[in-house]
């Protein structure tokens, strides 16, 4: 959808006899704070969700090294058992 400048100047013509001009400049700080506060609660969001299978990621990588590195000290104990 494109919007032209004629449009775009009715809607701001409609704005400005709605909420008349000091109004505009404080509802516009409003919607940026507004819009700052969602993504902020988004992203914390997202941080709580995804942390708990970051720690099974690596509670899974930490279990499937360990007993390659038990194993491994098993052959080195059986080795020099047998020298």
């Amino acid at each position: 959808m494109h919007l032209g400048p004629m449009e775009i100047a009715l809607i701001i013509v409609v704005l400005v006899l709605l909420f008349g001009a000091k109004k505009i400049p404080e509802l516009a700080r409003s919607l940026g704070r507004a819009s700052q506060e969602y993504k902020k609660a988004k992203d914390d969001f997202l941080k709580e969700v995804n942390q708990p299978a970051e720690d099974v990621k690596d509670a899974v990588a930490a279990d499937k090294s360990a007993p390659a590195v038990a194993a491994a000290k098993d052959d080195k104990d059986s080795g020099s058992a047998q020298s």
